[in-house]
This record gives structure tokens, C-alpha cells and sequence, in this order.
């Protein structure tokens, strides 16, 4: 009797002929499986199948290797897996420097560090709605604010006091945050001056705005910024009531330096190292905050700058609809990372709020807690023009310099442009209030 034909073999499609290398490739590199005999079987049955090349590969033994120092610190900025890492590694670098109150300084909320924590650990609360089946390849992480272009919605805060981190300050973060295309606020008290710094990024930076109590020097500031092309002055009025900084004072009593070449008391002694207050004559001025300041004030302000007026620190309707009134062009939510007050209450908590309250009439940006590229994404969800960072790129300027500050960013970019795929984003403007949930 003849034998039965077999049957043919069941055709394999394109997709499950690439789902099968995935899993050959996991195979072949596990070292459950790893023996000559195996890998080689493994070997023979890829060469057979379609040379198609995969789109992504998911084996990380194929990457770079990520090392990390005996004390578990990473030695190199590429070696982070995220801006976490790089926490640990400014704060070793900082104490290396016996500087103990600059760490202090730097990691520092008021009282308890309730509001500070909270800034991130509330962007839990909000989930994000992946969508599937949307061709994201050529997503588009570019956003427009007053005329401007930036890359990334991310933009670097004003940070003061750079140089305890770095010798060239805010340099040094505007080099790396101009290769990337991210924008950046200076501080009126960084150790590095406008003109240096705007060129240092390739284009005119923004100026955060201490005033002071003399109207005179702050006139003087403003119109020094805007001399050198700066679109936008940021004021802060989130500094008048205070605050206890309880982490720094403790890190105080660690630092054994003589300080008071740097501290000396009296205004002038203040600011003396301080590059936007050269030439300018301090001797009226008692505080850097101005903290008799009132809505008068605004419209005093808003009636010299040329350009661009933002409120920081606002962090209730009431008080962004009264920023209306008063003509400013732009709002920052923001604690001051959480060194304003002790709230309790988290910056992405009260952004609806406030994106409500100006109902699209003026940009409303954000700071605070800001740590992975997944809070962007709820950040602009909800209804954020732009996303700061401050704490993280400090760690990357302390430990790495300019290396580390474009690592951070970049990290952030990666994290950021992932999940904006997964969410079906093919550009920022379709990230809308309904691609996230909030529990």
C-alpha cells in the first residue's frame, strides 16, 4: 500500500516568522540556554528564516555595558538608566568638594519636604490612555511658545547659584541645552551673566526676574535682558513670605569652611558674586524678592518690558485670572520645586486649574517634580504649553559638567518621545486632557 502523503506544512507569515527571530534572539542570548549545541541549532534555524530585519531589538546584552563604581555610583554620564542616577553621583561630587551646605542647598524643601515630594509623587495619580495601531515612527516632539521653536517641551528652570556646581555656571547648562533645542530660564542670581549665557546656547535665553526693593536696579536688570535680545522676563512671587529651608540648615552645621567670604552680610556682599548685578548700583536695595510686591507692581512692570511678561509661581485660578487683567503674557505654575511653601500641594495638582482658569488665552507652563519623560506626557495632558526641570539637570551639571546636563536631557527626550508613541501622539498637540485618567 503506497504511504499517505504528508501534508504540507503550515505557512508561516511575515509577522510570525518575525515574532519567532524575537524569541530565537532571546534564546540565543540566555544564559539558561547558552551552551555551543543549543546556540548553534539557534543559529541555523535564523539563518533559514526571512532576512528581514526587525525594527527594534529588546536584547540588552547586544548594548554598550552600563557600569557602576564599588559604591554602586555611576562613573560616567552614559551610564545612567535615568535621571535618578544621577542624584547620588552630584551629591558624591559635592561632598568630594567638602561643600556639604551647597548639597544642602540644592536638595533643600521648606520644613518637612512635604511639598517638595509631593511634586513628584503626585504625577502617580494621573494614568496614561496607550492607544494601539497608529503609525508613530515619525512623531514630532517640537513645540511653539510666543514665536519660538524648541525641540522639546522641556526647558531648563532657573536654578540660582550654579557655580557652587559648576565653574562656569549657567554656561555650561546653556551649552548643552542649546545642542538640544531646549530653551532655558536664567536666574537673576546665577554666577553667569545673560550676555555670556545666551551665547553659550545660540540664542537668547529667558530671564528669571528677582526685583528687588529698588525700582531703579529693577529696571536696570530688565532692560539688561532685553539688551541682548531676551524674548521673555520671567518674575517670581512665589518668594515673599519666607521660608524654612530645614535640609540646608542641617547640612550647615556638617560644613566645616570659613563661608563668610561668600555670605557676608549686607546686600552688596550678597550679590557680589552674582554676574547680572555688575555695574549696577545697590547700595537702596535691602532684599533680592521685592516682598512688598502687589498687583500694582505688575502693572509696573508690565509697562517697561518690551517683551514677553510671565508670572512664576502662581498656583491658583483665582490669582491666573487676575494675571489677566493685568496683561501678563504667560503664567509658570510652580512651587519653587517645593522652597516657596509648605502646601502640600503638588504643582501637576493645580495645573487644571489654572489652564482652566486662563482658558487658552495665555500659555500656562509648568515646573516641579518633573522626573521622567511620562510626566511630561501628563503634564502636557492636562494642559501644560511647557514642562521645567530643575533639580536633575543640576545633578548632571554637578557630577559631569556639560556631559552630564545633555544626558539628563537626553534621557528625558528618549523617556518623553516613547511614551508620546504609546499614548498615539504623532506631534505635542495631540496630547489633549483626555490621554490621561486621573484616580
Amino acid at each position: 500500500m503506497e504511504e499517505p502523503t504528508p501534508p504540507n506544512p503550515p505557512k508561516i507569515s511575515e509577522r510570525g516568522m518575525i515574532a519567532r527571530r524575537k524569541f530565537l534572539n532571546f534564546l540565543a542570548a540566555s544564559p539558561l540556554v547558552a551552551t555551543p549545541t543549543v546556540t548553534t541549532a539557534i543559529a541555523s534555524v535564523l539563518v533559514s528564516g526571512s532576512d528581514r530585519a526587525l525594527a527594534q531589538s529588546y536584547d540588552v546584552l547586544r548594548g554598550s555595558s552600563r557600569a557602576l563604581g564599588p559604591d554602586g555610583i555611576i562613573t560616567a554620564p552614559g551610564d545612567a538608566l535615568n535621571v535618578f542616577e544621577f542624584e547620588p553621583a552630584a551629591k558624591k561630587a559635592v561632598l568630594a568638594q567638602d561643600a556639604p551646605a551647597h548639597w544642602g542647598y540644592l536638595e533643600s524643601g521648606v520644613d518637612g519636604d512635604v511639598t517638595r515630594d509631593i511634586n513628584h509623587t503626585a504625577y502617580a495619580s494621573y494614568k496614561i490612555r496607550a492607544k494601539r495601531l497608529i503609525d508613530t515612527r515619525k512623531a514630532d516632539t517640537s513645540v511653539k511658545i510666543f514665536g519660538e521653536t524648541w525641540r522639546s517641551p522641556i526647558f531648563l528652570c532657573p536654578v540660582s547659584s550654579l557655580g557652587a556646581y559648576d565653574p562656569e555656571a549657567g554656561v555650561t547648562a546653556a551649552r548643552a541645552a542649546g545642542k538640544r533645542g531646549h530653551q532655558m530660564i536664567l536666574s537673576t542670581v546665577d554666577n553667569a551673566n545673560i550676555v555670556d549665557v545666551g551665547k553659550a546656547h545660540g540664542s537668547p535665553v529667558w530671564f528669571q526676574l528677582y526685583p528687588t526693593d529698588d525700582w531703579t536696579v529693577t529696571q536696570t536688570l530688565v532692560s539688561c535682558a532685553e539688551a541682548v535680545g531676551c524674548p521673555a522676563i520671567v518674575l517670581t512671587v512665589d518668594r515673599q513670605g519666607g521660608r524654612n529651608t530645614e535640609d540646608l540648615f542641617r547640612m550647615r552645621r556638617q560644613d566645616q569652611r570659613d563661608c563668610s567670604g561668600c555670605h557676608t552680610p549686607g546686600f552688596a556682599n550678597e550679590v557680589s558674586r552674582k554676574a547680572n548685578f555688575a555695574g549696577i548700583d545697590v547700595s537702596k536695595v535691602t532684599n533680592l524678592y521685592g516682598t512688598g510686591m502687589t498687583w500694582g507692581f505688575v502693572d509696573r512692570l508690565r509697562k517697561i518690558v518690551k517683551g514677553k511678561l510671565l508670572l512664576k509661581g502662581i498656583v491658583t485660578g483665582e490669582d491666573a485670572k487676575e494675571a489677566l487683567r493685568h496683561g501678563v503674557d504667560g503664567l509658570l505654575v510652580s512651587n519653587h520645586g517645593g522652597r516657596a511653601e509648605e502646601s502640600g500641594q503638588a504643582t501637576i495638582g493645580v495645573l487644571a486649574e489654572i489652564v482652566d482658569a486662563v482658558n487658552g488665552r495665555i500659555p500656562v507652563l509648568i515646573d516641579g517634580g518633573v522626573r521622567r519623560g511620562t510626566d511630561v506626557l501628563k503634564a502636557l495632558a492636562v494642559g501644560a504649553a511647557a514642562v521645567g526641570i530643575g533639580r536633575p539637570y543640576v545633578w548632571g551639571l554637578a557630577s559631569f559638567g556639560e556631559t552630564g546636563v545633555d544626558r539628563v536631557l537626553q534621557i528625558l527626550d528618549d523617556e518623553f518621545i516613547t511614551i508620546m508613541r504609546q499614548a498615539g501622539a504623532l506631534n505635542v498637540s495631540q496630547i489633549r486632557r483626555d490621554t490621561v485618567t486621573r484616580v
